[in-house]
């Protein structure tokens, strides 16, 4: 459960320390005091969607911490994270929003994506916020709502593998199937390229050698002149000798000598080796010298060469290798539509048996859902009964329908709200009051589903009154005695059914407007609840009245 919720710079909250409790907490306050943005600082650390607009006025960030306790080591989402629960079975999750629009969570002290957190936060606590009964006019939600009760996962996966399989082979049909004309134009393009691209006769490496050989070419007679140069200096010419011819008469200077101490023999090795090293250079320079021939007609055919691959690369790759690469792919797509006649025939019955594949699938995922539709059905029929809504009939409507990814059924829930009318869907008739009902009757049909230690209701109150809220708040205190219950509400009768009443306040200091959070004792709770019946203006009336309304709260959870 969520033990302590801390709370920096989100909105008018500029620090406040929640710490909630087993059981019912409620929440309320004056509209605009700040009730939703505890709400939304929930959301923000379990990894919901935030903005920098969030943050409060002048402060560099925000940051929200949330201490859980109770949580199971072996959730999916905290193994994905690769972290868990102190030996305790505590957690502490972390986010911090920047002005700059960055996010840093952290989980025990370790840091996550948001993503991950978003995960782990769905695992530990959910949220129904006010407008979540308006999805229940979304009939394409419907059947999603019916997939988490059912656990259908698994069937789930099996279809939409099979689905995916059949919807990839249609489309490489479709791939294949062009008229006539378009793919004659369509293989006369791929022919030119292709006829194009073997004439250059393309070599790996060789725009290297060419753009070497070039270079070389260009530079020919400054090459020439160099290695003339150092052939003159290494081996002379008609009027004298080179560095070759010096080196070995010093050499032949030291002949003599090179016997009468250590040093003169080193001398003398160290003067032949260099004797060699020269003699070898030289001969390597005439070679070279020797081997070149520049012939003005390389020099074109060299540039004509790289102009060629230039404007091949311009047209079909920035390299040679992405250049044949690209003429592989004209191949093999020549190929393709040549023998496509050939292809589309394998396809097809590759395609008639993915598709007898999807109906079996199909089939089995429409009889999952349909046994858990008719289980729905009696659970929330039950819940209905609950809230004080016997005359509601509840039923879901399967439609079969084309192969999708979601199934082959349309899934719509119904409703009758009177006696002796027909089902209609929802989005037609249920009123504001019976889609909040519903909602909550789904949510705690859900919720049994799941392991999620903690139930976040925002306003759940919204359309109902009297009895009904009476109703709401009875069932709200019967699910807190499974889960923790955290509800923002305006009714009193909800207020009084909570363990827990804290109140939102807002007030102003020093030009600035400040929200706290405060938690309310049976004197506090009174006159609370006294306020939320008659307004600003709190009589003994009223406050005898929120006495006997917290009585008999109290007595109704004694029972439970």
């Amino acid at each position: 459960m969520l033990e302590l919720l801390h709370i920096e710079n989100i909105a008018v909250i500029e620090a406040a320390d929640i710490a909630f409790r087993p059981g019912f907490n409620a929440l309320t306050g004056e509209t605009g005091a700040g009730k939703s943005i505890v709400i939304d600082a929930m959301g923000a650390v379990l990894g919901g969607r935030t903005s920098r607009e969030l943050i409060r006025t002048g402060a560099s960030h925000a940051f929200v911490s949330a201490e859980f306790s109770g949580v199971p080591a072996d959730l999916p989402g905290l193994a994905e994270a690769g972290v868990a629960p102190d030996e305790n079975g505590e957690l502490l999750l972390q986010r911090e929003i920047g002005s700059d629009g960055k996010n840093v969570c952290r989980a025990n002290g370790r840091p996550i994506t948001v993503a991950q957190l978003r995960r782990v936060g769905s695992e530990l606590l959910n949220i129904h916020g006010q407008h979540d009964g308006a999805q229940l006019l979304d009939e394409e939600q419907h059947g999603a709502y019916l997939d988490r009760f059912g656990r259908t996962e698994g069937v789930l996966t099996a279809y939409q593998q099979a689905y995916g399989v059949m919807a990839d082979l249609r489309g490489q049909i479709r791939a294949l199937q062009m008229d006539e004309a378009e793919k004659a134009r369509r293989m006369d393009s791929l022919r030119f390229q292709i006829d194009e691209l073997e004439r250059a006769n393309l070599q790996p490496g060789e725009e290297e050698e060419l753009t070497a050989r070039r270079n070389l070419l260009r530079n020919g007679e400054k090459y020439l002149g160099a290695l003339s140069g150092a052939d003159y200096c290494l081996n002379g010419g008609e009027e004298g000798g080179g560095a070759v011819s010096a080196l070995r008469d010093a050499e032949e200077a030291l002949y003599g000598i090179r016997t009468l101490g250590d040093d003169l023999m080193e001398l003398y090795k160290r003067l032949e080796n260099l004797r060699c090293e020269a003699y070898d250079l030289a001969e390597t320079i005439r070679d070279k010298r020797a081997e070149f021939d520049f012939s003005p007609a390389e020099l074109d055919a060299v540039e004509s060469r790289s102009d060629l691959l230039y404007r091949l690369k311009k047209k079909y790759g920035a390299t040679v290798e992405d250049m044949l690469n690209y003429l592989e792919k004209c191949r093999e797509e020549l190929d393709a539509i040549e023998t496509a006649d050939d292809t589309l025939s394998r396809l097809e019955q590759q395609l008639q048996a993915a598709e007898k594949k999807v109906r079996a699938a199909g089939a089995e995922l429409t009889q999952a859902r349909r046994a858990a539709g008719a289980v729905l059905e009696q659970r929330i029929q039950q819940e209905l009964r609950d809230l004080d809504m016997n005359r509601v009939r509840f039923a879901i409507d399967f439609a079969e329908k084309e192969p999708s990814p979601d199934g082959c059924d349309t899934i719509r829930f119904l409703m009758s709200a009177n006696v002796g009318e027909d089902l209609r869907p929802i989005a037609r008739i249920a009123s504001g009051g019976e889609l909040a009902r519903i909602m909550l009757a789904l949510k705690n049909v859900l919720a049994e589903q799941e392991a999620v230690g903690t139930l976040v209701f925002d306003e759940v109150d919204t359309g109902v009154s009297g009895r009904a809220a009476q109703k709401v708040a009875e069932k709200l205190a019967q699910v807190s005695r499974r889960k923790q219950v955290l509800c923002v509400t305006h009714l009193p009768q909800l207020a009084a059914m909570a363990d827990t009443h804290f109140s939102v306040e807002k007030g102003e200091s020093k030009g600035r407007t400040f929200t706290h959070v405060i938690l309310l004792d049976r004197e506090a709770r009174k006159a609370e609840l006294a306020r939320l019946t008659g307004g600003t203006k709190v009589t003994p009336a009223l406050l005898e009245s929120a006495g006997e309304l917290l009585d008999e709260a109290e007595s109704y959870r004694k029972n439970l």
